[in-house]
C-alpha cells in the first residue's frame, strides 16, 4: 500500500499547500461519519465505486467493451478535506510504478504521488483542509479540452491549420492538424497519429512536442517550415477519449485493428481516404504514437514496434539509431529495447494496424509504432513536459533522416 503523505511538497504548482500537519490529518468524528463523494462525471472519467467503509474506499476500473483486463481509471473525490483515505482497487493492480497522478486544480496541473509505488494495489492520500476536489488518474490525462488549449496557444500561426478529419459515431468532431510548410508544394510529407487506443494519454504530449518543434523559431523549426508538410490526427478515437473508455481491445476490434478491409470507425476510414491523395508520393515518415502495458521490463522504455517487412524493419532500425544519437531530452530511446516482429506479442501477420498499413505504401520510408511509457522511461519520470521534449527529439530525428538519409 502506498502512503506518501509528503508528495504535495514536491508539487507546489499542482497543489496550493503541503500535506496537512498531523493535527490537521487527525479526523474528527463528524468527518468520519460523512462519506466523501467519488465520481467520474467529467470528460475522461472512469471508475466504479463498490463501497465506502469509513476511511477505506473500494473501487475498480470500468472495462466497458474491453474484454479481459485493462487498467485505465480516472476519478474525482470531493468532501474529503482534512481526511486521510485509502483507496483499494479490486479489479487488479492498476497502479503504475509512480503511483497515481494527482491534481488539486480540476485537472489543470498534475504530479506523481508516489515514485516507489511498484507492486501496490492501493494507495492512501491525506487531503488538505482546504481541498475541495482532488482528481486521481492512472497517468496524466489528456482530453479534448487539453488539445483545444494547446491549439489556442498557437492560434493565428500561418504554419498551423486545423481541419475536420471526421465526425465520430457520437457526433464529435475529430480534428486533423496540418503544419509546417503550408504555402506551396513541400519537398516531403510526414504523418502522425495518436490515441488509436483512447486510454494511451502520454502519447498525446509527445505529439504536442512535435508540433512545438516544427513551429519553433529554431533551425529545426525553420527547416521543417521550408521543406515539410506534416499532418496529424491527435485523437483517432475521440469518443473513447472523452467517454473515458479503455479503448484497447474493444469489441468487435479496436481502432488500431481497423485498417484491413472495410473500416468500421469513421476516423480510420477518413484516414484511409485522406492519405493517398494528400501524400502525392511525398509521404516519407508515418509515426503512430502509443503507450504500452502499464509497467514492467520493456514497458518502461521508449521503443519501436518492428515491421514484419524486412526492408521496413531495416529502415525502422536506422531511424531508431538516429533518434538515439540526436536526442537531448530526459526520456531516452535505446534501439536495444525495440521489439522485432516475431518476438513475443509482436506477431501479427495481417496489416490490420495503422503502422502496418502505412508500411505497405511504396513512398513511405518509415512507418512505425512508437510506444511511450505511462510513468517511467528508463528510470526517468514521464510527465507532460518530458513527453513533449521527446516530441522535440523525434522532430530532430525526422529532419536528419529525411534531409540526409543518415
Amino acid at each position: 500500500m502506498i502512503d506518501r503523505r509528503d508528495f504535495f511538497a514536491t508539487c507546489v504548482s499542482a497543489m496550493p499547500a503541503a500535506v496537512a500537519s498531523s493535527a490537521a490529518v487527525a479526523q474528527s468524528q463528524e468527518l468520519q461519519e460523512t462519506e466523501p463523494t467519488i465520481d467520474a462525471d467529467f470528460p475522461g472519467g472512469n471508475i466504479i465505486v463498490e463501497r465506502i467503509q469509513r476511511d477505506h474506499v473500494y473501487l475498480r476500473q470500468d472495462q466497458r467493451d474491453t474484454p479481459g483486463f485493462w487498467f485505465y481509471w480516472y476519478f474525482r473525490v470531493r468532501g474529503a478535506a482534512g481526511r486521510r483515505l485509502t483507496f483499494h482497487f479490486t479489479g487488479g493492480n492498476v497502479l503504475g510504478v509512480r503511483g497515481p497522478a494527482v491534481s488539486g486544480d480540476d485537472g489543470k496541473t498534475w504530479c506523481w504521488a508516489a515514485p516507489d509505488a511498484a507492486g501496490a494495489a492501493s494507495f492512501a492520500h491525506a487531503f488538505p483542509e482546504q481541498a475541495e476536489a482532488v482528481r486521481f488518474c492512472l497517468a496524466v490525462p489528456y482530453q479534448e479540452a487539453d488539445l483545444h488549449r494547446f491549439l489556442r496557444r498557437h492560434a493565428g500561426n500561418a504554419h498551423l491549420k486545423v481541419e475536420q478529419h471526421s465526425t465520430t459515431a457520437a457526433g464529435r468532431k475529430t480534428e486533423r492538424l496540418r503544419f509546417g510548410k503550408l504555402d506551396g508544394e513541400p519537398a516531403h510529407r510526414v504523418l502522425l497519429t495518436c490515441r488509436h487506443h483512447s486510454c494511451e494519454m502520454m502519447a498525446s504530449y509527445v505529439l504536442e512536442g512535435v508540433v512545438e518543434a516544427v513551429l519553433a523559431d529554431t533551425a529545426d523549426g525553420r527547416w521543417f517550415r521550408q521543406n515539410v508538410e506534416l499532418a496529424a490526427v491527435p485523437m483517432m478515437d475521440k469518443d473513447g477519449v472523452e467517454a473515458g473508455d479503455q479503448g484497447k481491445n474493444r469489441r468487435p476490434h479496436d481502432h488500431n485493428r481497423d485498417y484491413l478491409g472495410e473500416s468500421i470507425y469513421p476516423a480510420v476510414a477518413a484516414l484511409k481516404r485522406f492519405v493517398p491523395k494528400w501524400s502525392d508520393g511525398k509521404l516519407k515518415i508515418s509515426l503512430d504514437l502509443h503507450c504500452p502495458w502499464i509497467r514492467g521490463g520493456g514497458n518502461e522504455q521508449v521503443f519501436f514496434v518492428g515491421s514484419r517487412i524486412p526492408e521496413m524493419w531495416k529502415r525502422q532500425q536506422h531511424f531508431s539509431r538516429i533518434l538515439h544519437e540526436v536526442q537531448t531530452g530526459p526520456l531516452k530511446h535505446d534501439p536495444r529495447h525495440n521489439v522485432p516482429w516475431g518476438k513475443g506479442w509482436n506477431s501479427a501477420t495481417e496489416p490490420k494496424s495503422c503502422s502496418s498499413w502505412m508500411a505497405l505504401r511504396p513512398e513511405v520510408l518509415v512507418g512505425v509504432t512508437i510506444e511511450v511509457p505511462y510513468a517511467n522511461a528508463g528510470g526517468r519520470p514521464v510527465t507532460a513536459e518530458s513527453a513533449r521534449l521527446l516530441g522535440h527529439d523525434l522532430a530532430r530525428a525526422m529532419r536528419r533522416y529525411v534531409c540526409t538519409g543518415d
